[in-house]
């Protein structure tokens, strides 16, 4: 099954090298990087401020070690992780996704 997976950075530079690692690793055909605005709370108090979404396309047999690899490059204390399953999409590309994710490579 084919995920789009997401998290969020800082900065542009750091999302740029989670991006690129994780698709030269093959856990991830590609990724966009989105500019956005974010309000959340962290440790009691209400924060606003700028971040960078990253939204991977991969498979769920990639997942695990996708997920490890963004752990391991992530500055964040606690980075926000989550998947949503594809459910439908243009079957050309969702099977160029399956051929580019190998997470054994």
């Amino acid at each position: 099954m084919t995920l789009a997976v997401c998290t969020t950075t800082e900065s542009r530079e750091e999302a740029q090298k989670i991006a690129r690692a994780c698709v030269e690793a093959r856990l991830a055909a590609c990724v966009h990087i989105d500019e956005i605005a974010s309000i959340y709370v962290w440790q009691g108090d209400v924060q606003e401020g700028r971040e960078f979404r990253l939204t991977m396309k991969t498979t769920t047999e990639a997942y695990p070690a996708l997920e490890a690899r963004i752990r391991q490059l992530h500055s964040y204390d606690l980075p926000a992780i989550y998947a949503f399953e594809v459910v439908r999409g243009s079957e050309d590309y969702l099977d160029w996704v399956r051929g580019e994710v190998d997470p054994k490579k």
